[in-house]
């Protein structure tokens, strides 16, 4: 097992799965820095991802490995992967192919909406943010 000290300091790449053999990945334009999506990679994803340039997750609802963009045409052409200090989460800094959308909903980001803070807590109303 390696230290806490040592996974944040070493150039070794010892990404740690979950339990459920996965591990977290944020998704985020590589031009503006918008955060775009949090999907989960398992080895497979992750292997690919880094050998194609193409992002590929692990699909939890379906139990199923997807390249993103596959069937919608919005791909996600990998420029930059960074890992946590504890090499846990992963971020990936990407160029957007198609019309741009990397939610399902057709919209560029996932986060779509905001919840209130101070204002009512978890039963408050959600809002749009992307028009």
């Amino acid at each position: 097992m390696t230290s806490a000290s040592e996974l944040e300091s070493t150039t070794r790449f010892t990404p740690r799965f979950d339990a459920h053999g996965l591990i977290a990945c944020v998704v985020a334009d590589a031009g503006d820095g918008q955060v775009l999506m949090l999907a989960h990679m398992n080895e497979d994803a992750l292997g690919r991802t880094l050998a194609t340039g193409e992002a590929w997750f692990w699909s939890r609802s379906r139990q199923q490995l997807w390249r993103k963009g596959a069937t919608s045409g919005n791909e996600l052409k990998v420029v930059e992967c960074l890992i946590d200090c504890d090499q846990d989460a992963l971020l990936l800094k990407v160029k957007v192919g198609g019309k741009g959308q990397a939610c399902h909903t057709g919209r560029r980001s996932c986060f779509y909406r905001r919840l209130p803070i101070g204002r009512g807590g978890a039963a408050a109303a959600l809002s749009f943010v992307d028009g």
